[in-house]
């Protein structure tokens, strides 16, 4: 059974969000990194100050078996880039949560939030 953290909120396309304030920081699931494999790219992710939408593909997660697009989960700006997760994308595998954080958005909308998932509604949708 993956980990999903009760203090998290959760996207259909299998990312997860921290709430800072104003800030989210952005990462993909346990059940995406069981489901993805090996991961080796991470990439193609917004300029710092560059300005998202909803719903918006902000990067490109690679791995063994798959490449697939990540979506960002509100509008805002994109103000951090976990560079070190782009020299080491493996990282994702060992550790989802926490480290692993991809990129942090400034939210411009943050009613936004009420488009995502809980753990709960997550776990079912995972599951279904």
């Amino acid at each position: 059974m993956p980990k999903i953290p009760n203090s998290l909120l959760y996207t259909e396309d299998h990312e997860w969000v921290s709430v800072e304030g104003k800030l989210i920081l952005l990462g993909i699931t346990d059940h995406a990194q069981d489901q993805l494999g090996d991961i080796v790219y991470l990439g193609e992710f917004p300029k710092i100050g560059e300005v998202v939408d909803q719903g918006d593909a902000i990067g490109v997660i690679e791995s063994v078996k798959a490449t697939s697009d990540i979506f960002s989960p509100v509008s805002g700006k994109v103000v951090e880039i976990n560079v070190d997760l782009l020299d080491s994308p493996e990282q994702i595998n060992g550790d989802p949560y926490g480290e692993s954080w991809m990129l942090k958005i400034r939210m411009e909308e943050p009613e936004e939030l009420e488009d995502l998932f809980s753990s709960e509604r997550y776990e079912q949708m995972i599951e279904e």
